[in-house]
């Protein structure tokens, strides 16, 4: 698909770096930042689709997932818009896709109306997205950042965009049962392309067997908490460690690392320990501590996965579901878990009635593997039956037609808002 020719005309003016300057002079107060380039109003490149990305550099997991999807297609001209100068420094060099910097939601009405994107796609539910949602000529599409049974994955806002693209039935069943007055017409439902991407293995081959831990963090709240890392962290590890030949890889969600929560703080601090001091006592093993690794990379060399109800689980789900799983439960409720994340039925369940025994169970769970067809029944409800290759293929397929579209119900409005100018004084 090509981009359509301008839509408008009218006054253009210039946005001459002053918005993206004065936020990086404000930055040097308290440590360095590069100045980023500012743009051209009068000179602003047509794409069909922006990126929207309006975090801090801490969320950026959340973007840089998505970023080798829109890479990868160049005929389908992509911009990354994002909002803070931290996040722009640290983009770049990282992406082939032209990043623009626009801190004002001015300039950004200005941006979208002169660039003419036929799309915005969303990455996550972050506040400015709404500054954003008003842009008219556009469609808006939420695409997330993993596919996870958390109760985060399901946000009210979900009812502002045009469309929600999720991956499978399972996420169709888990909006219907989480939000009222909600068109489920608006879900499409795309598989996890990100998943079709070739990530190399992060380690090398291994004799015996590799076990990862890979839990998540704890969340903004304790409704969206189900990091494993304070209640079971230590003993999870520790039990992995048992194993016979086994080599153990201690995979943590990127904010378990920097988290503030003072007994997430302390068992990832002893988990780490552990494993770094049996690494030492027998390198051979391989034992190793990946803070900033590619989860995608560790699962292709996973043998068994212990992770929480995080996207990591259905990613193993999907990748390795020839390999077992085992799925942490903080709360030690197994009815709520199997009604939340229809997952648990084909993985071993570690809470605190089964946690004391936990080193015994990984040993069965590899030697009589019972869950495997149910696991790659499971597999098919969450990602819709898609073999690898198909999510990408239809992602744009969805992507085009909700542009094709709504651009068709455009030239149906009778009052389109346009952006004429930026003034002098707002730049």
């Amino acid at each position: 698909m090509t981009t359509a020719g301008k839509r408008r005309d009218g006054a253009v003016t210039t946005f001459t770096k002053k918005a993206a300057r004065a936020t990086a002079n404000r930055l040097r107060a308290y440590g360095s930042a590069r100045e980023p380039e500012g743009f051209d109003l009068d000179d602003v490149p047509t794409a069909d689709i922006a990126l929207y990305f309006a975090d801090t550099p801490h969320k950026l997991y959340q973007l840089s997932q998505w970023l080798p999807v829109f890479e990868a297609r160049t005929d389908m001209r992509t911009i990354v818009v994002v909002r803070y100068v931290e996040t722009y420094n640290e983009l770049l060099g990282r992406t082939s896709l032209k990043v623009l910097l626009v801190p004002r939601y001015e300039v950004l009405m200005a941006l979208y109306d002169r660039a003419d994107f036929h799309a915005v796609v969303y990455v996550n539910n972050g506040w400015t997205n709404f500054q954003s949602l008003s842009f008219q000529q556009a469609v808006h599409v939420h695409v997330n950042h993993g596919e996870s049974d958390k109760i985060c994955m399901v946000s009210n806002q979900a009812k502002a965009y045009d469309k929600v693209f999720v991956a499978g039935e399972a996420a169709v069943r888990r909006h219907a049962a989480a939000l009222a007055w909600f068109d489920p017409a608006h879900l499409v439902r795309v598989g996890r392309p990100q998943l079709d991407l070739q990530v190399p293995p992060v380690v090398g081959p291994f004799d015996g067997m590799t076990i990862t831990y890979a839990p998540t963090w704890e969340g903004e709240d304790e409704a969206n908490n189900y990091t494993s890392v304070d209640r079971y962290g230590p003993r999870i590890v520790a039990a992995a460690l048992a194993q016979p030949s086994a080599r153990v890889i201690y995979k943590p969600h990127p904010r378990v690392a920097s988290t503030k929560d003072a007994g997430v703080a302390r068992g990832h601090a002893e988990i780490v320990d552990l494993v770094r001091s049996a690494a030492a006592a027998d390198p051979a093993r391989g034992h190793a501590v990946l803070l900033n690794a590619d989860v995608l990379g560790v699962i292709r060399s996973t043998d068994l996965m212990i992770a929480d109800v995080s996207s990591v689980s259905l990613d193993h789900l999907y990748l390795r579901p020839d390999a077992p799983l085992a799925l942490t439960d903080r709360r030690t409720n197994r009815a709520r878990l199997l009604e939340d994340a229809p997952v648990a039925a084909g993985a071993h369940v570690i809470d605190e009635t089964s946690i004391g025994t936990l080193d015994q169970a990984l040993a069965s769970m590899v030697s009589h593997d019972s869950m495997r067809e149910t696991r790659n029944g499971l597999r098919d409800l969450y990602f819709d039956s898609l073999a690898p290759g198909q999510s990408t293929v239809r992602f744009w397929q969805e992507l085009e037609r909700a542009m094709h579209e709504h651009d068709q119900a455009l030239r149906e409005l009778s009052r389109l808002r346009v952006v004429d100018d930026v003034a002098e004084d707002r730049r």
